[in-house]
């Protein structure tokens, strides 16, 4: 039934009259080639629809159709191993559809409604139920069970009737009769509105670390499960490889990696290596536990501002079944980039370059969604979210708008920086200017997992580094004679730690991860050569002949033994006591 009218189209901004009774956030289907849009204004009768798809052709006089549903995403089995476009649709299907090259107007649902899913109830009849209590649990993949829940629309309830067998997503598995005796029929899938957060019980402070196997994250600015990081850096710095290598690595449960805008290539990398990496706990498939969501930058630009949100309400789905999740978000600036468009086409008072006086309000609402939960129902589950967003500042500055909104909500900062990109220094981090506010929330698990002693190591390191910054300004001016032996000393420890420690590499097999026992042993073999060195320069040692013992070059090795030869760690402090005590008796 036609609903409206266009009197204008302007890039991704169509706007509608006759448009009585419409509803902001609802969706439409613009033209006769039913091109899916929202509606983002009203004004009287006019309404003005974001359409996610091209524009092109399309012309006053034209039609638009409501549907009366707000822009949602379907929930259920069949999510996992899943490649999605920014507004849940499949990709693999839009190819059977369409071929290479996705067309106008086509549509795709985002669950299989045919598929069969065996589900084994966990409640029986006349079990009392609230909203987010578990009826059935479905394997979805081999290495994650899909919990069935009660949808949050039905406070409580006795259920009346449920079944285990083989059921599709839309058919009626259990009915639940509310306090009021109306009955609710529940199937194993649920729509949820995008921009609506799901309910939670209660948000919690996050107390464990989220470990990356990164060194440069997981010891000097580590994130927590449900905590939010930003990851900002100029081209060619290694954003999107940082958020892979958290992607691959990070010890979540879940993994949603959306594409926002970036270049097709990038998003081809992803989508022809994810299927193939082994996920390290099980040595499954890692695609059995991630989503990914493509929305590139030949897409249209529309779409990239829902993709963020497809991405963190399915995020917040598994993060309610009582799982840990990371979504790691590749571009927010492209994100902020579209809504900097549509602003425009809709002629809104523009805030700091050109970006709409919402920006800094939507960025919030966004890693807001983030947090360490107790997720609805009756057992108190607890769930965790956690936000990684990358930006890309023009010209690696900071100080644009998009970073600086997204600093004031994330409590940590990785800056990555070109001259150590150039410098082939990766993840290019600076530890100078990277900050993590929770390191103190997860002292207490660092110690017990890895030592006590490793908040003290933590902080003799990062001071050296620090240290090593102004003895450098020191050299350059005068040169490295200038310095005492203990100065000479401080800079090739701190030479050792940016070489031997803070530099990782992604695509070597033993380098690219390293557990936090492994972290801590080679942080503490480091700080130990470095105190016996200070010991015997007291002593009246030549400082040539401490750096040029032999245990030095084990120490520039470190990063290469394997996690199962740990007790190699215990082999070498040995040796560089001796080797101290030896260069002391020579004297």
């Amino acid at each position: 039934m036609q609903e409206g009218i266009i009197t204008k189209v302007a890039g991704p901004l169509v706007i509608a009259k006759g448009m009585q009774g419409a509803q902001m956030y609802e969706v439409v289907k613009v033209s006769n080639e039913k091109l899916t849009g929202e509606i983002i204004e009203l004004n009287g009768d006019d309404a003005y629809i974001q359409v996610y798809e091209e524009t092109s052709g399309i012309g006053p006089g034209e039609s638009v159709y409501r549907t009366g549903e707000s822009l949602s995403v379907e929930l259920g089995p069949g999510l996992l191993q899943s490649f999605y476009d920014g507004i849940q649709r499949p990709l693999k299907v839009l190819e059977k559809k369409a071929g290479a090259y996705i067309t106008r107007g086509i549509e795709a649902e985002g669950l299989d409604k045919e598929k069969k899913w065996k589900i084994k109830a966990v409640v029986k009849v006349g079990d009392k139920v609230m909203a987010g209590d578990i009826l059935g649990t479905v394997q979805e993949t081999e290495l994650i069970q899909h919990r069935v829940m009660v949808p949050p629309t039905i406070k409580s309830g006795k259920i009346k009737s449920i079944e285990s067998g083989d059921f599709t997503v839309i058919e009626t598995i259990a009915v639940i009769t509310d306090m009021e005796g109306k009955d609710h029929s529940v199937t194993m899938m649920q729509k949820w509105a995008i921009r609506q957060p799901r309910p939670i019980t209660e948000k919690k402070a996050p107390t464990e670390p989220l470990l990356t196997g990164q060194r440069v994250i997981d010891t000097f600015f580590p994130v927590t499960k449900g905590g939010a990081a930003c990851v900002p850096g100029p081209f060619g710095a290694g954003k999107t490889v940082v958020q892979h290598q958290l992607a691959k690595w990070s010890d979540a449960d879940i993994i949603l990696f959306i594409g926002c805008g970036e270049r097709g290539n990038e998003m081809t990398d992803v989508l022809i290596e994810f299927p193939e990496l082994k996920d390290p706990k099980s040595g499954k498939p890692l695609m059995q536990r991630t989503v990914l969501i493509a929305n590139t930058s030949n897409m249209p630009v529309a779409a990239r501002e829902a993709s963020v949100y497809t991405g963190i309400t399915i995020a917040e789905y598994f993060r309610d079944m009582g799982y840990n999740v990371a979504l790691m978000a590749d571009s927010t600036s492209r994100w902020a980039e579209a809504m900097r468009e549509i602003s425009g086409r809709l002629e809104e008072m523009p805030g700091e370059e050109g970006y709409p006086a919402y920006l800094g309000s939507r960025t919030a609402a966004f890693y807001e969604r983030a947090g360490n939960v107790i997720c609805l129902g009756s057992e108190g589950r607890k769930g965790s979210l956690t936000v990684v967003g990358a930006v890309s500042p023009p010209g690696g500055d900071l100080s644009e708008p998009v970073t600086q909104n997204t600093l004031r909500v994330t409590k940590v900062f990785w800056g990555l920086d070109s001259s150590l990109a150039y410098r082939r220094h990766f993840p290019s981090i600076n530890w100078l200017n990277s900050y993590s506010l929770y390191v103190d929330n997860i002292k207490g698990y660092i110690c017990e997992h890895a030592g006590e002693d490793w908040p003290e190591l933590q902080v003799k390191a990062m001071s050296l580094l620090q240290e090593e910054a102004k003895l450098d300004e020191i050299v350059r001016l005068v040169g490295l004679d200038a310095l005492s032996s203990k100065e000479q000393l401080v800079l090739d420890t701190a030479k050792s730690l940016r070489e031997d420690f803070l530099q990782q590499n992604a695509f070597d097999e033993i380098d690219t991860y390293t557990s936090l026992k492994k972290q801590y042993k080679m942080l503490k073999l480091i700080m130990f050569f470095h105190h016996k060195g200070m010991e015997a320069v007291e002593a009246g040692i030549e400082l040539a002949n401490i750096i040029s013992l032999p245990v030095k070059e084990k120490i520039g090795r470190l990063k290469m033994i394997l996690e199962q030869e740990l007790q190699k760690f215990d082999e070498i402090t040995k040796e560089i006591e001796e080797s101290i005590a030896k260069l002391k008796i020579k004297n």
